[in-house]
């Protein structure tokens, strides 16, 4: 009797199965990603949106192993495009980029093995790939896929639009029966829709992964001597890398001295810099060099760095799609990791006078909007994971997340009336005060505060405010404290807060009928800034499902494991990571393989990077054993 053939499906299946180990050493898919793969590799069109750290990479560069031919990967971030090649041919995939970091030779070489079909991808800016003489010899190569990363720039809808990429539509033009893909980590039903429009897709297969990030922990914490505050949430890592956002390039460059003076490694990254600088700072940072980058939020990084550990947003982001693309750089290795926003009034005003500046109204309503989503993130004492969620549409059912800080330690909401009825009645007098000299004005919460708290100032002496019947009656709160509970009456339309670089405040009409009728109100209870980071410290090191699925590896033995890894990524010229992810190092460290079998087993090992690294690592693992 015959044995029975095999079902092409379940042959299929295998295959890929074997790829998936013996390319990138993974013995199982991230959600999302097998029908991704599937797609793909039955010629589907694909819109795929999964979130950073998702494995959307894996999504094209599988089937770019089992295909024939060559597949094509637009991705605006040149720095990059090396990284993921150099990750690529340390798991012996032949893969290559094309990009204005190229000398003529290297360049000249790379298209020598491009015409004798060396490569399986080929990585390229959207600015080359329309050049007439890269165009004609695309034609002429075996392209059997097209990539592009970042599809949300393609679309005039998502929060980094770029012109470029709406030329993508002449690539489809051209090859009308390749398959296209187009991944994205943040696009919300509208950018979507535009993506699939605008690249024509035809009848896209579309996958749509959980935002939720269960790994990242989110805080927000009441900004106040930033320098101080970002100095004691770094300190808190010991030692792990992490990206300062700041709005400004004097900020970044500012913030970076600060860290430096602190003994804190860490340099600048914005559009003001030398290219060269630029490179040189972000290449410090992916390769373990210095532990901070200060980058402006306004400028693509583009790191493909796995294991940073935290992120702090210094200034206000401008939208939630932007926050959540920014945070979503931490902890892509799948281990515990920290975002932080240090939020005040005075940033909200700021970005309110930039958005003034904008002349067309469609677009001044619509970024109104967006900073509106990101105030309500910031000021919210619900579960802040489940407000991201939201705003793209997905739910978060779990009454408490396990890592947030209003999950983690929800506020004591109190009686606020009196309070409140200080700071307002406070606000009227001041205005009061400087009608009758002559100079009507008005004044920044802190000053308010200052007289609250009977804090003598420059100002309050100048101006006499340190007559008014309200001087020092609000001893009960910190300067910071006030300022918290003005930002609250700022929320309920008690006061309106002007825009600009000093943002003043003044009665509203709700304010004034609050003081006339002694309204009431109840508030979480506000903390003051200091406390709120320390705060912060204290539930890093507590047991939240952020952090459960970390098991207990050996410490020591998972820093000789980094020490032979730095060793090997120094003489290559590569990042760290690329030889192997602190996540496969720990398991390394928890499960001590000192065999070939064992070895392989573990997550991220490969065959090519058993034979290339495997004796190093054992041996260091048997001798510390």
């Amino acid at each position: 009797m015959f044995a029975r053939r095999p079902d092409r499906g379940v042959r299929v299946v295998s295959r890929v199965a074997e790829a998936l180990k013996d390319s990138f050493g993974y013995s199982s898919f991230r959600p999302h990603q097998e029908e991704i793969v599937s797609a793909a590799l039955a010629g589907r069109d694909v819109l795929a949106l999964l979130p950073t750290g998702g494995g959307k990479s894996l999504c094209f560069q599988l089937p770019a192993v089992l295909g024939q031919g060559l597949t094509l990967v637009i991705s605006p971030l040149i720095a990059l495009m090396k990284d993921q090649v150099d990750g690529l041919q340390a798991n012996g995939v032949e893969a290559t980029f094309l990009n204005s970091s190229l000398d003529s030779d290297d360049a000249r070489e790379r298209y020598r093995g491009l015409w004798r079909n060396q490569y399986r991808l080929l990585y390229v800016a959207p600015e080359r790939l329309f050049q007439a003489t890269f165009m004609k010899s695309l034609g002429e190569w075996p392209v059997e896929r097209v990539a592009i990363d970042e599809a949300h720039c393609i679309s005039e809808w998502g929060h980094d639009f770029r012109p470029e990429y709406r030329r993508l539509v002449e690539l489809r033009e051209r090859f009308p029966k390749i398959p296209f893909m187009a991944l994205t980590a943040t696009a919300t039903e509208r950018v979507r829709k535009d993506i699939s429009q605008q690249l024509r897709l035809n009848d896209p297969f579309v996958s749509i992964g959980s935002f939720n990030r269960p790994n990242l922990a989110y805080r927000v914490i009441p900004k106040s001597k930033p320098a101080d505050q970002v100095r004691r949430l770094i300190a808190a890592h010991r030692g792990g890398a992490g990206i300062v956002y700041c709005a400004s390039r004097k900020a970044a460059e500012s913030v970076a001295e600060s860290l430096r003076d602190a003994n804190i490694p860490a340099r600048p990254y914005h559009a003001g810099l030398s290219d060269h600088d630029r490179s040189k700072n972000q290449e410090a940072f992916v390769r373990d060099k210095i532990q901070v980058i200060c980058a402006t939020v306004a400028f693509g990084m583009g790191i493909d760095k796995p294991n940073v550990r935290f992120v702090i947003h210094h200034d206000l982001p401008k939208n939630v799609e932007g926050y959540y693309q920014e945070t979503g750089r931490a902890g892509r290795d799948g281990l515990a990791s920290e975002c932080v926003l240090l939020f005040s009034a005075s940033d909200v005003a700021k970005q309110l006078g930039f958005i003034e500046e904008i002349t067309d109204e469609t677009e001044k309503r619509v970024a109104k909007n967006q900073l509106r989503r990101m105030i309500d993130y910031g000021e919210t004492t619900n579960c802040r994971r489940a407000n991201l969620l939201e705003y793209f549409a997905e739910r978060f059912s779990e009454p408490n997340c396990g890592g947030c800080d209003n999950c983690l330690t929800p506020r004591e909401r109190f009686d606020a009336s009196i309070p409140m009825q200080k700071l307002l009645s406070t606000v009227y007098r001041v205005r009061s005060a400087s009608s009758s000299m002559g100079r009507a004005a008005t004044f920044g919460l802190m000053h308010h505060a200052n007289i609250l708290t009977g804090k003598a100032t420059e100002q309050t002496a100048r101006w006499n405010h340190e007559g008014l019947s309200t001087w020092g009656i609000g001893h009960e709160f910190s300067r910071e404290e006030w300022q918290q509970i003005g930002r609250e009456a700022v929320r309920r339309g008690l006061l309106h807060q002007m825009s600009g670089d000093y943002p003043t405040v003044d009665l509203t009409g709700a304010g004034a009928d609050f003081l006339k009728t002694r309204g009431t109100l109840e508030m979480p209870r506000p903390v003051a800034p200091r406390k709120a980071v320390a705060a912060a410290g204290e539930k890093r090191g507590r047991s939240t499902r952020v952090n459960a699925d970390e098991a207990p590896f050996d410490e020591a033995l998972f820093e000789k494991l980094k020490t032979v890894r730095r060793t090997f990524a120094d003489e290559r010229n590569v990042p760290a990571f690329v030889i192997f992810g602190d996540a496969t190092l720990r398991t390394m460290a928890r499960e001590r393989p000192t065999t070939a079998e064992a070895f392989l087993a573990v997550s991220g090992v490969g065959p090519a990077k058993l034979t290339q690294f495997g004796d190093a690592f054992m041996a260091v693992i048997r001798e510390h054993a």
